[in-house]
C-alpha cells in the first residue's frame, strides 16, 4: 500500500492510480541486457537495472528512478537538501525531471527535491529489496506542430537580421 502522502496525490483519471497501487508487480530488477524490453528503465551504480513492465496508460507518460537505499548521500547534496529521506525525495525529483524533460540542475532551482506545485505528476515511492524506487506518471503533452506559420517564419527571419 502506498504511503498516505502518495495516495493523496492520486487525483488523475484511471488507469494510473491502479498502476501505482500495483507498482511492485510491474517492476523487475536485473542486468540491463535482460531488461532491454522494459517500457522504461533506471540504471543503478552497482550495474543492476530496474525496468517497468506495466501496461500502457493512454494519455500518460511513465518514468522510474531507483537508487540503492543504503547508498551514502553525497555530502554536498546532504548539506543542500538534508539527508532525511533523501533517496525517496531524489527518486521522485528524478522521475519528475524525466517526465518533463527538465535537467536535474534546473529542477533544483525551481523545486528543490520537491514535486511540481501544479500537481500534474502522480507517483509512488516504494522500497523493493535493497532499493528505493519511484514510479511516476504525467499527462502526455500534446504534440507541437513543428511546421512554422508564415508569421512565425517571418518573425524568425527578422529577429535574426535576415
Amino acid at each position: 500500500m502506498p504511503p498516505p502522502s502518495d495516495l493523496d496525490r492520486l487525483v488523475r483519471p484511471r488507469p494510473v492510480p491502479g498502476l501505482l497501487v500495483a507498482a511492485e508487480r510491474h517492476l523487475r530488477i536485473g542486468a540491463p541486457a535482460d531488461l532491454a524490453d522494459a517500457v522504461t528503465r533506471s540504471h543503478l551504480d552497482d550495474g543492476r537495472c530496474v525496468g517497468w513492465y506495466g501496461p500502457s496508460a493512454p494519455g500518460w507518460r511513465v518514468a522510474i528512478d531507483a537508487e540503492r537505499a543504503d547508498a551514502p548521500v553525497p555530502p554536498a547534496l546532504a548539506r543542500r537538501f538534508g539527508a532525511q529521506d533523501f533517496w525517496a525525495r531524489w527518486t521522485r525529483a528524478e522521475c519528475c525531471c524525466k517526465l518533463t524533460d527538465v535537467p536535474m540542475a534546473v529542477w533544483w532551482r525551481r523545486h528543490g527535491l520537491g514535486p511540481p506545485a501544479d500537481g500534474s505528476a502522480v507517483w509512488r515511492t516504494l522500497a523493493v529489496a535493497d532499493l528505493v524506487i519511484t514510479v511516476g506518471f504525467a499527462p502526455t503533452l500534446p504534440p507541437r506542430d513543428l511546421a512554422l506559420s508564415d508569421a512565425e517564419s517571418r518573425l524568425t527571419r527578422l529577429s535574426s537580421g535576415q
